[in-house]
């Protein structure tokens, strides 16, 4: 592959950092190192296309944006800090989710897999239908079988894009329960 031909905004003369920022800033979704190898010939081999990815992690550092590794890959995507600034140009309040959606989704997230059952006995309530289609609408779980007990009850986990909205690698991730119970009561003050 030949260098582009224009000057490049980073401070590397490697012409693979120039096709992977192109690739990861036009990319809708976040990309995985399959698809990022696959934007070479001949494909890099082992680690190398994750060191260029540090490599250019480490030049956007200090800017308005940020390259991070998600679940389902890497992805530039703003710095929090910035938020105050980019909820100006689109005025729409994100969703809010009702307390009853959260925490069926953090059962869900740190007991998968689950029945509507085990999530009723956790809460102590019914889980209304609406609750389930919400995180299924989503994008944020979904049902990956059936438990083998009378009645065959759908099982629920979380899903890639559970991880990848959230800025989550894996589940592992996740806060500790204590850590969440300490953020649910600063919100409940607040």
């Amino acid at each position: 592959m030949s260098a582009p031909a224009a000057a490049s905004p980073l401070n590397d003369a490697d012409p693979r950092l120039w096709v992977l920022e192109a690739a990861l800033l036009t990319a809708d979704e976040p990309l995985s190192l399959a698809e990022l190898r696959s934007l070479f010939d001949p494909a890099p081999e082992g680690r190398e296309v994750e060191s260029l990815l540090e490599r250019l992690a480490q030049q956007w550092q200090g800017r308005g944006v940020e390259l991070v590794r998600v679940a389902s890959g890497w992805r530039f995507r703003s710095r929090p800090e910035m938020q105050p600034y980019l909820d100006r140009l689109n005025p729409e309040k994100t969703p809010r989710y009702s307390r009853a959606v959260m925490e069926t989704l953090a059962i869900i997230a740190y007991r998968q897999p689950v029945t509507r059952g085990d999530i009723e006995e956790i809460r102590g309530v019914a889980v209304a239908t609406q609750i389930v289609k919400t995180l299924e609408a989503r994008g944020w779980i979904e049902v990956i079988g059936v438990r083998d007990v009378p009645g065959r009850p759908e099982l629920l986990a979380t899903t890639r894009r559970f991880l990848d909205d959230f800025n989550l690698r894996s589940l592992g991730e996740l806060p500790s329960l204590e850590e969440m119970s300490g953020l649910l009561e600063q919100g409940g003050a607040a």
